[in-house]
């Protein structure tokens, strides 16, 4: 199967300087799982293709090529988890 999380953050974003931690752990603890991040400030191409709006971060769940689930804002470790069904 095909997984991918889609992560969508801003320098200037509080919120998604927190992300970074539980980024790493997300990558360390499930390293099969394909992990791109984008900034929304320079990937356009990403932020319109997927209707990202001004609330940030966004974290897009991508199976089979297809969105299955996202998360918008500030959310902790465990809502990540939840939202990928581990």
């Amino acid at each position: 199967m095909n997984k991918k999380l889609l992560v969508i953050s801003a320098l200037w974003c509080p919120s998604c300087l927190l992300l970074k931690k539980q980024l790493k752990r997300l990558k360390e603890e499930y390293p099969l799982l394909e992990i791109h991040e984008y900034d929304y400030d320079f990937d356009e191409e990403v932020v319109g293709k997927y209707d990202v709006g001004k609330i940030l971060p966004v974290l897009i769940y991508i199976k089979d090529n297809k969105e299955e689930k996202r998360i918008v804002g500030e959310k902790d470790y465990q809502d990540i988890i939840n939202m990928l069904g581990e």
